[in-house]
C-alpha cells in the first residue's frame, strides 16, 4: 500500500512511525511533514486546505489510503471531498466527515450532541450578539470559576477559566463583539466548571463498531504544578493509574457507547478517531470536548503503546469492520516530554540548530515543529513545540526517567521542558 499522511506535527510523526512498521506497506508520504517524518517517509510540501493539490498528490502518487492528523482539513470537508469525487472516492480517508468534525468545530453542536444522547457533561447555554444580556445573567448563576468557550476552532486557545464575575462579563463582551478569537467565538458557550482531574481517551470508530485506544493524561499549561498559559502540551503519560477498570467501564456504557450509538442514529458518516477529554468527578466521568482526531500530544504516548499493526486498523475502520478486530497494548507505561522554543505559548524564534539527537538511547525523539536545513543537513527548530520524547518503563517514575535522561542529551538555544509530567500521578 502507498498511504499519504496529511500533518506535520508530533501527531503525524508518531502515526507514520507506526505505520512504517507495517508489511502491508509500500511507501509513506508526508504533507507537508518535518525533519523527523522525513526519516520513516517522503515530505512534500502542500498547502492542507488545498483540497484540490492533494488530489493531484494522491492521483501522482498512487495513493491508496489517507490518513488526516490534524482537525482542520477535517472541519473543512476533506473526507466529503473525496467521497464526492469520482476518481477519489474509492480510496479510504481515516477521518470524519464535515458534519462529524462538528464534534469538534463547534462547541455548541458537541454540548447539544451530548445533550441530545444523555452523556454526561456539565451545565451550559450558548450565546451571541443576540442574547449577550442572557449570558451576563447565566454567569450570576454559576459559581467561580468560570468557564468561556469559543465555539468555533481558535488553535487551542479559545478557552477561558476566569475566577472574577467581572472578568468574565469583560471576556465574554470581547469574546462576542469585538471578535478576540474571530468567528469562531461568534457564539460563546458558558459552562459550570466541574472539579476533578482530567484525561484522554481515544477510540477508533467506523461509525458502528469501535476500539479503545490506551487512555493519557497531558499537561497544557507551561508551568510546573499547572501554572502559566495553556499550550498545545508539554506532554503525556500512559496509562493513567486512576483509569482503572471500573472507572473506564462508565466511560464505555456512559460516554463511548451514546456517542458512537448517537453518531450512527444521526446518520453520520465517521471512519476514524474521536478524542474524548474526560475529567474524573469523585470517580464519575464526564465529557469536556471531544475532538475529531487524535491527540497531540498524546499521540506520542499512546500510539507506541498500540502493539496491533495499526495499518490493520485502518483498513477495518475503513471496511466497516472493527467490531470484529482485537487491539493489543504495550502493558509498559510510556512517557513523553515536550521540549519546546524558548518564548512559548509567546512570541519565539525559529531556526536554532537541535544538537544531541544522535545521542539518545532507549527511546522513540518525535518531531513536532522541526525541519531540515538542506545545504547542511542539520535539524533547526520551526515551531513553538520541536520534539517530544518518548520512553516506556516498568513504572511511571521509570519512565519518566529514562524520558528525562535522554531529553538533557538533546540541546537548542532557549530550549525549555516542563520538569513534573506525571506530577499528580505519582
Amino acid at each position: 500500500m502507498n498511504i499519504l499522511i496529511l500533518g506535520g506535527g508530533g501527531r503525524e510523526h508518531a502515526i507514520a512511525w507506526k505505520v512504517a512498521q507495517s508489511p502491508k506497506v509500500n511507501s509513506i508520504f508526508i504533507a507537508p511533514g518535518n525533519a523527523g517524518t522525513g526519516n520513516v517517509g517522503t515530505n512534500i510540501p502542500v498547502d492542507l486546505n488545498d483540497f484540490n493539490s492533494i488530489k493531484t498528490l494522491v492521483v501522482e502518487k498512487d495513493i491508496d489510503m489517507v490518513i488526516v492528523g490534524p482537525e482542520a482539513p477535517l472541519v473543512a470537508g476533506i473526507y466529503d471531498y473525496f467521497i464526492n469525487d469520482s476518481v477519489l472516492k474509492d480510496i479510504p480517508v481515516i477521518g470524519p466527515s464535515k458534519a462529524g468534525a462538528m464534534l469538534e468545530g463547534s462547541k455548541s453542536f458537541a454540548k447539544d450532541f451530548m445533550a441530545k444522547n444523555n452523556i454526561p457533561t456539565a451545565a451550559y447555554r450558548t450565546f451571541n450578539s443576540s442574547n449577550i444580556d442572557e449570558g451576563y445573567d447565566f454567569l450570576k448563576s454559576l459559581k467561580a470559576p468560570y468557564v468561556l468557550k469559543a465555539d468555533g476552532l481558535a488553535a487551542g486557545k479559545g478557552v477561558l477559566i476566569l475566577d472574577n464575575i467581572e472578568d468574565a462579563r469583560n471576556e465574554l463582551t470581547s469574546m462576542i463583539n469585538d471578535q478576540k478569537f474571530g468567528e469562531a467565538s461568534s457564539h460563546v458557550v458558558i459552562e459550570e466548571f466541574l472539579s476533578g482531574i482530567e484525561l484522554s481517551v481515544f477510540v477508533l470508530t467506523d461509525g458502528k463498531g469501535y476500539v479503545i485506544l490506551p487512555e493519557a493524561k497531558d499537561y497544557k499549561r507551561i508551568g510546573e504544578a499547572d501554572t502559566g498559559l495553556n499550550t498545545g502540551g508539554m506532554g503525556s503519560v500512559s496509562p493513567v493509574s486512576f483509569a482503572n477498570s471500573e472507572f473506564m467501564k462508565k466511560v464505555e456504557s456512559r460516554i463511548i457507547i451514546p456517542t458512537v450509538e448517537g453518531i450512527a442514529c444521526d446518520g453520520i458518516d465517521y471512519k476514524g478517531f474521536i478524542f474524548f477529554g474526560l475529567i474524573n468527578v469523585e470517580g464519575n466521568p464526564y465529557v469536556i470536548e471531544y475532538n475529531c482526531r487524535m491527540g497531540d500530544p498524546e499521540a506520542e504516548s499512546v500510539i507506541p503503546r498500540i502493539s496491533t499493526d495499526l495499518v490493520d486498523l485502518f483498513e477495518a475502520t475503513a471496511q466497516g469492520s472493527l467490531s470484529t478486530v482485537e487491539i493489543e497494548f504495550d502493558t509498559r507505561t510510556a512517557a513523553s516530554i515536550m521540549l519546546v522554543s524558548g518564548g512559548y505559548p509567546g512570541n519565539y524564534d525559529k531556526g536554532k540548530v537541535i544538537s544531541g539527537l544522535d545521542n539518545v538511547n532507549n527511546c522513540i525523539v518525535f518531531h513536532a515543529g522541526t525541519a531540515r536545513d538542506i545545504d547542511n543537513n542539520s535539524v533547526k527548530t520551526n515551531g513553538g513545540r520541536v520534539l517530544a520524547v518518548t520512553s516506556f518503563g516498568d513504572s511511571l517514575s521509570s519512565a519518566l526517567d529514562l524520558a528525562y535522561s535522554n531529553v538533557d542529551l538533546i540541546d537548542f538555544d532557549a530550549k525549555y521542558v516542563r520538569r513534573d509530567i506525571g506530577f499528580d500521578l505519582e
